[in-house]
């Protein structure tokens, strides 16, 4: 069986595509099917090492990002996206995968269109409420749309729709403290802060982390993760603001956590900052109370509404980057750690929002819907 995975290249694309590619493999042994070949179509591979050692081919087809606003990438993101169109059809013709999901994003629009004329059967994923453009429009075709959020439904209306979560990697769930104490070189009576802004870091958050870490590291410890790009410039800061402080043990910033370090570091965490992209159902599987910063750049402003569909379940608070300042956060984290009332009601309400199965219920769709076609 050939099973053709396409998403955006960002994490939250990515990585959700790894987690039903892990429960795929699973499902095509429980159904006796001699052969699964497993292809990831995108742009950008976000980690070609990571697809590797899951056995999965990478092909590159090209995508230019479908703008709603004027831009002078317009025509070249148009050119990226007609070249990427024909060598979709080529490949796809070529390949004839038995089906293919999606995750949405640009990047995925060369590959659905050449699955529509194709007559492949597709299955679709949202991850956010409101859906992305590609989306929307795979949506009035696709043969199955599996979504995160109960309100996502009100985008597909007489479609055959399911609410499943978001795929998560079971790989990052569960840790050790003890092993998260060594590893990180963590104190055993302080509070952890695990601070994250996506697969490539926050700008703003790393810059308001920076701003208030001669005062936070007092009371707090922080495993930050500052963007593999950022890395050596946020260290310097750190350096330069922590070099008179006692506590400069306290920070541990690094590029990238990978899945056991997340694993580890969300075990040994108090509290979590973070953007609201897909990561809230990770967060929430964690079981760790939140302050969701989102993003207000993000396409159809879906980071503010995940955050707000999240903070109904009381798992977290909200802080909008417009008010973000060093004292409101630092208010924020002391009002949530100070309250163990409150901290153990958030901790509580994580459980009504994680879906730890979501992954495997897709696979189990794609699989089915393989076979049968």
């Amino acid at each position: 069986m050939k099973i053709v995975l396409t998403g955006g290249g960002t994490g939250g694309h990515f990585y959700p595509l790894i987690a039903v590619a892990r429960s795929l493999k699973k499902e095509a042994e429980a159904a006796n099917i001699a052969r699964l070949e497993l292809f990831f179509i995108s742009d950008d591979p976000l980690d070609r090492e990571l697809l590797i050692r899951e056995n999965i081919k990478f092909i590159k087809i090209p995508a230019g990002k479908m703008r709603r606003y004027f831009s002078l990438r317009y025509l070249p993101d148009t050119l990226k996206t007609i070249f990427g169109i024909i060598r979709a059809f080529w490949w796809i013709y070529l390949m004839m995968p038995d089906i293919i999901f999606s995750k949405g994003g640009y990047a995925s629009f060369p590959i659905l269109l050449a699955a529509r004329v194709l007559k492949i059967p597709v299955i679709i994923h949202e991850s956010d409420i409101v859906p992305g453009l590609v989306n929307q429009w795979a949506g009035k075709w696709a043969d199955r749309i599996a979504l995160s959020f109960v309100e996502s439904a009100n985008y597909f209306k007489n479609k055959n729709s399911a609410v499943v979560g978001n795929p998560i990697r079971l790989q990052i769930i569960g840790g050790n403290v003890k092993e998260a104490i060594e590893y990180f070189k963590l104190e055993d009576n302080s509070p952890v802060i695990l601070v994250l802004g996506g697969s490539q870091g926050s700008e703003r958050i790393n810059e308001t982390i920076l701003a208030m870490l001669d005062q936070v590291v007092r009371q707090y410890q922080i495993i930050h993760q500052v963007g593999k790009n950022n890395l050596a410039d946020v260290l310097g800061r750190a350096n330069v603001i922590l070099a008179k402080s006692e506590f400069k043990t306290r920070y541990h910033p690094y590029g990238f956590l990978d899945e056991g370090e997340l694993r580890d570091a969300s075990r040994a965490a108090s509290l979590i900052v973070s953007r609201s992209s897909s990561a809230i159902f990770e967060i929430a599987a964690w079981g760790v109370p939140a302050i969701l910063i989102p993003l207000p750049t993000a396409a159809q402003n879906h980071q503010r509404e995940n955050a707000y569909a999240y903070a109904r379940f009381g798992a977290c608070a909200i802080i909008e980057e417009t008010n973000l300042t060093p004292h409101l956060l630092l208010a924020e984290i002391d009002k949530i750690l100070n309250d163990q009332v409150k901290l153990a009601r958030m901790k509580l309400a994580t459980q009504g929002f994680a879906r730890l199965d979501a992954a495997e219920k897709i696979a189990k769709e794609i699989i089915k819907l393989g076979v049968h076609e």
